[in-house]
């Protein structure tokens, strides 16, 4: 098949709404989802604590956490695979080869792009807003509060990085989802899968899907922004 033709059949694919293609889609945008539910709240949390407050080891964790940000997605995998294993600390679980699993994975991939780019919004605020809060008599609580709503913007756009990290990565999903047919296998797996069996119109139908998911959330994100008042 030349690729003219794989390309044509790859958008026939899509008008016609192939039900695998989509099952593929769906397991993608589910485990992302539940990815970034698990990750974003204790990352953001960890990101005031480390702007806020001294302690000893605070300059560990910084270094850490930009650290892993360079970490390769298949070394995550590996860890993710011993953790999960049967012999592993969470073998019990049962979560290897699971979109459960998958989303244990994802999460660590997605924790220090959230937890690195909301310290640095954080720590580039106006420091007036929380010198602010504190003289009107706000508690620790409701300064941190004041803040978030302050770098809100900041703390979205990490979210939808972290998306992007998630949803286009394939080391981490095929060591520990292992590319199952309906139930782990996703939108990178399955590209990678067909491509090297030669077939190609669906992975261009997914390639295409990857690259409309990447500009709806980028353009959804501009225009929040543009609401806000961000130029």
């Amino acid at each position: 098949m030349s690729l003219s033709e794989a390309a044509l059949q790859a958008l026939r694919m899509l008008w016609e709404g192939d039900a695998t293609l989509w099952g593929i889609v769906f397991v993608s945008l589910r485990v992302c989802f539940f990815s970034l539910l698990l990750a974003t709240p204790p990352a953001v949390a960890l990101a005031f604590l480390l702007a806020n407050f001294s302690f000893p080891g605070r300059r560990v964790l910084i270094v850490l956490v930009q650290t892993l940000l360079a970490l390769p997605t298949v070394v995550v995998g590996l860890v993710m695979y011993f953790m999960l294993t049967r012999n592993g600390p969470l073998g019990e679980h049962e979560l290897l080869f699971t979109q459960g699993g998958m989303i244990l994975g994802q999460a660590v991939l997605a924790f220090p792009i959230l937890a690195a780019m909301t310290l640095s919004a954080v720590q580039g605020a106006d420091a007036r807003v929380a010198e602010t809060a504190r003289t009107l008599g706000a508690g620790r609580v409701r300064v941190a509060w004041t803040q978030m709503l302050e770098v809100r913007f900041a703390v979205m756009a990490a979210v939808v990085t972290g998306f992007g990290r998630v949803i286009s990565e394939v080391g981490c999903a095929m060591m520990v989802g292992g590319n199952i047919a309906g139930v782990t296998r996703n939108i990178t797996t399955a590209i990678a899968l067909e491509t090297s069996k030669g077939e190609f119109a669906q992975g261009i139908a997914l390639g295409i899907v990857l690259v409309v998911i990447a500009l709806v959330t980028n353009a959804g994100m501009a225009l929040l922004q543009g609401k806000g008042g961000l130029k």
